[in-house]
């Protein structure tokens, strides 16, 4: 058995993330100049048959047989075209499908003979984002016909039929078992010799980002007078601010703007999303900024005059110190991390992605990809009239402060 080529077949419940996977593993093993070419089995699906019959989640049940029988066709199909495609002069061939019964595994691994399998399986049981997943699901041409209220029962129900199938990986001979929201593997075995097994293992728990523009929000009430925390609006030089973004980001695709929940950074990026042509505002509690407790709405010099221990104490170890009721940098790294997490799972398939934030959240996104001393995170300099411009990849690196206006 050749170890030359490779099969990758795909496993997980829908909404896991599987198929952007493998267009990324696709990008990136091409980008190395390795021929990849993905075979998908929706598509087969949606291509022979109608929209009104995929989209309905009996056609998922695991008692129509005749469905079932017609899924496990479209299966063999694309495992011919996968053989036929090395046979030639492709060297990877992704099977992107659920792939969630060990049956239809040892199927794979019984007919895919003539080079390794290697399973790689995404799991993901967030809550929240797989409620987006399914909502952006439910938005593609397959559901047109339906009412989004429907369209999503109809999805969960799907996913429900998949899980009563559902066995995790565990007696293949090669896989690799992946948190496709932490891009951290969960488990893995590896029996066949395959040379890119330690290439793809680093991709997949690679944070790759292609364009991160990181936004703080605009001018507020609070920036004026110097107040830190709460949760005020825009002031009229603010809103210009936003308008401003607005124009400049509109020669720029942009399909989510992820904020936090805090009414600075939505108006902000409501701006922004007015001027594209599709494009959702993406509220995130992760983006919240730096609770100050009980200084929360203060002046620095308020705090001080009024609170002199904690203004000293703060000035001497900036990241580690906890306001009273509150947060430090050094406790809200976490979640700041889990909002990067989620904003790259959901706008995985988008060249560009954009972040509105607060000075605090957005020294911590910025420390994620620049590394720096955690002592000298909390003066990261992070202006609003200007943006951060990212890009973080396994072959480049680059960051930009920029102008918008």
């Amino acid at each position: 058995m050749s170890d030359e080529k490779l099969y990758i077949a795909l496993v997980g419940l829908p909404a896991r993330g599987k198929s952007t996977l493998g267009l990324r593993l696709k990008e990136a093993l091409r980008r190395d100049n390795i021929p990849t070419r993905i075979f998908n089995n929706g598509n087969l699906r949606r291509a022979y048959r109608p929209a009104e019959q995929t989209s309905c989640a009996e056609y998922y049940s695991p008692h129509n047989e005749s469905a079932m029988a017609e899924r496990d066709n479209f299966a063999r199909m694309n495992m011919e075209r996968a053989r036929n495609y090395l046979a030639g002069s492709g060297q990877v061939a992704i099977l992107d499908a659920a792939n969630v019964s060990r049956s239809r595994r040892t199927g794979i691994e019984a007919f895919l003979d003539d080079h390794p399998v290697l399973f790689i399986e995404c799991v993901n049981d967030d809550e929240e984002i797989l409620a987006l997943s399914i909502e952006e699901k439910t938005r593609l041409p397959e559901f047109g016909r339906l009412k989004a209220g429907r369209a999503a029962a109809e999805f969960k129900k799907r996913i429900d039929y998949y899980q009563m199938a559902y066995q995790p990986l565990k007696t293949e001979r090669n896989y690799i078992c992946l948190d496709s929201l932490q891009n951290r593997i969960v488990g893995e075995k590896h029996t066949d010799a395959m040379p890119l097994y330690a290439q793809l293992r680093d991709y997949l728990v690679t944070d790759e980002v292609k364009n991160l523009f990181l936004i703080r929000h605009a001018q507020t009430t609070y920036n004026i007078e110097g107040r830190i925390g709460g949760d005020p609006g825009l002031t009229a030089k603010g809103k210009q601010q936003a308008r401003a973004l607005g124009r400049f980001f509109s020669r720029k695709k942009i399909s989510y703007i992820f904020t936090s929940s805090k009414a600075r950074t939505r108006l902000t990026a409501e701006a922004i999303a007015r001027m594209q042509e599709d494009c959702r505002v993406i509220p995130l509690k992760e983006f919240d900024e730096i609770s100050a407790g009980i200084c929360e709405g203060m002046t620095y010099a308020e705090i001080e005059k009024k609170m002199p221990h904690v203004f000293s104490e703060r000035e001497a170890r900036k990241y580690s110190y906890v306001y009273p009721g509150g947060e430090s940098y050094e406790s809200m790294k976490t979640r700041v991390e889990e909002g990067i997490k989620k904003s790259f799972f959901l706008n995985r398939r988008a060249r560009n992605i954009m972040i509105v934030g607060h000075q605090a959240v957005n020294r911590l996104v910025l420390s994620h990809f620049l590394y720096r001393r955690t002592e000298d995170v909390p003066f990261i300099y992070v202006p609003q009239d200007r943006f951060y411009h990212i890009v973080s990849t396994q072959h480049k690196k680059m960051f930009e402060l920029k102008r918008y206006d």
